[in-house]
This record gives structure tokens, sequence and C-alpha cells, in this order.
């Protein structure tokens, strides 16, 4: 299957679980490491980051108990650390480490649910690889989008149903989106599908040949804005990252192929570290010998501005701060600055 399917897979599969008797209340029991205790662990609903419950780290364990009014996509937090997403509903649950539930009606709901899930993908993972490969793939992504409407219309109202909507919706243009949400009304009513709305909103006013959008940046007291390196008369390779974020590691490897072939030429390269924290940037930039300029510490401003929802982000910028290219990673990166840069090069020769 393909890549973003397999990603969204496996995130699932943290979530599988099965069936237990329900109450009038919750009571949640999350393992947690020896390291953990005499910390404190928080239940986190997963759509706005509210706290929901909290309670102190003993003898390997987090017990929370309380009452919930509707049942809420959440996650347990200890010291930022995530230790699982579950549905917060009344009975009792069972966090168990790596990930699996157990306990709750609409905790046994998803597990079935995924059931179908892990179908389609073992029938993926046993294609043959060969020149039947393509046409098989694309059948089974039609088999797996179909499937995963099925689930949200069968659950448009509960957290399965916006589960499945939301990283199905990561993959919308905006009028792919805004169709989906008047189909299911009560998605509009997430902060997550708003603020993706939003962002895509952003993302068609920063297209290429668009005009760049600036943004100023204080860590330490110091200040940059992304005009004092775009729009200076050179071509700029601007990626937005995080220490955390491998595939953001794993791109620098290409963006450093690229700084070595066009050295001499007119481009640079900056790197605007996103969505982490100071001192985890600045040793991944150490780690990692990244030898290009960095914005540290701007969080959500840039990704806002310009419609990121997933990083790595690398925009091409051309002298005058047009957009000349984003979202492109690998080869089809590296091809979109030669295109740039060498023109004639890259232009198809005539017959």
């Amino acid at each position: 299957m393909n890549r973003k399917y397999l990603q969204f897979a496996g995130a699932l599969l943290l979530t599988a679980c099965s069936a237990s008797a329900a109450g009038d209340s919750y009571t949640v029991n999350v393992a947690m490491p020896p390291a953990a205790n005499g910390e404190t662990a928080f239940i986190v609903n997963f759509d706005n980051g509210e706290k929901i419950d909290s309670v102190m780290v003993e003898n390997g364990k987090a017990v929370f108990k309380g009452t919930v009014e509707q049942p809420v996509l959440a996650r347990v937090l200890v010291n930022g650390q995530r230790y699982g997403n579950f549905i917060l509903e009344q009975g009792d649950i069972t966090l168990q480490r790596g990930g699996a539930v157990k306990g709750g009606s609409l905790n046994g709901e998803l597990e079935k649910a995924m059931k179908g899930v892990e179908a389609i993908q073992a029938k993926a993972a046993k294609l043959p690889q060969d020149s039947t490969y393509a046409n098989r793939m694309a059948i089974l992504e039609n088999e797996y989008n179909s499937y995963m409407d099925s689930v949200v219309a069968a659950n448009a109202t509960n957290p399965i149903g916006y589960m499945f909507f939301i990283n199905q919706a990561y993959d919308y243009d905006l009028p792919r989106l805004n169709k989906a949400l008047e189909q299911y009304p009560a998605m509009k009513g997430y902060q997550r599908t708003a603020k993706l709305v939003e962002a895509l909103q952003q993302k068609e006013k920063t297209q290429p040949g668009n005009k760049f959008i600036d943004f100023t940046i204080t860590n330490d007291s110091i200040s940059q804005s992304l005009s004092d390196y775009v729009g200076k008369g050179r071509y700029t390779l601007v990626d937005f990252w995080a220490s955390w974020c491998g595939p953001c590691i794993r791109e620098t490897k290409v963006l450093k192929k690229i700084r070595e072939e066009f050295q001499g030429k007119p481009l640079d390269i900056l790197g605007v570290a996103v969505w982490d924290e100071p001192a985890n940037t600045e040793a991944a930039i150490k780690r990692h010998e990244l030898p290009w300029p960095q914005i540290i510490n701007a969080q959500s401003v840039p990704t806002d501005l310009y419609g990121i929802s997933g990083i790595p982000c690398i925009i091409l910028f051309g002298p005058d701060g047009t957009i000349i290219s984003r979202d492109l990673q690998g080869e089809e990166l590296t091809k979109s600055v030669r295109a740039a840069l060498n023109p004639a090069e890259e232009k198809p020769q005539a017959d």
C-alpha cells in the first residue's frame, strides 16, 4: 500500500483494543516505566489538547478515575511523552505498554473497524513485486478509501468516525475537504478540522507564483525574519523541519547534496525549526552537522502562514521572493532546483 496508508494503519494499530463492560464512570489504568514514578500523568483531549484529568504515577501505574459526559478521543502524556491513544468513555479501560487498549464499548468497536484496515494491509503485503504491482495496488487503494468512507459514515457522530476522518482529511485539497464536511457536518465541530481548513486556505495562497509571506521569530532575544534571507537576489531553499522528525533528518542529506552540486551558484539554504524545543533543535543541528543558517523556535507561526500540515516542507523561493516550488522531496526537489538555476539544461531538447 502507499506510504500514506502504511503510516495511517500503523498509527491506528496503536489504538487496537478489545471490549469490556461499561459502567457509570471511567477508570483508566496505564502501565508506565519505572522512570515515570512520581511524575504527573495527564489525559489530554486529542483534538484540542485540553487536559481532562491528571494523577501521579505510582508503582509503574497511572490510575485515573472520573466521569465523562461524552466519549472523547484522548491520549496520555507524561513529561511530553505519549503513552497511547484511546477513547475515553464509561467503563474500565487499560492501556498497556506498546499501545494496546482494553475496555469500553467504543474501543471495542474501534477494534472491529481496525480489523478491516489490517485485512487490506495484509493484502498489500502479499502483492507480488512484478509488472502487475501498480495496478493491483491501485485496486487496493480504492478498496481502502471505500472502507475508510464506510467507517466514517457509520461513526459520523463519535470519536471513531473523527479518527478515521481526520487521518483521511490530511490528504484532501480544500474543495474535497469542504465537500466532505458538507457530508459529515459533525466534523466541523473539531478544532483540528477547523485548523486544517485554515491551513488549506493558506496553502492556496502560498502556491508557486505567489510572493513569500514574511514572519519574524524571536529566540533568546534574537529576532530573525524570513525576509532577512528571502528576496535578496538569490534563490533560497527553506526547510521547515523538527529535530524529532525522522523524514526531516533524512531529507537533510538531499539538501547537503544540493548544496554541494550548486556550490558557487546563487543558491542559499535556510532551516526553520517548527514544533520543536530550541534545545533539541540546537542539538540536532550539531549532531547532524547542518551547515546552513537556522531560524529556531518558530513553532507554528510559519506553518500557519504557509498552510503546512506535515514536515519536512521545503519551499524554493526565487531571487525576488516568488515561490517556485513547494512540498517536493528527494529527486523531485533536486530537479526543481536544477530547472530554476539551469533552465537550459533541464529544458527538453527539440527534435
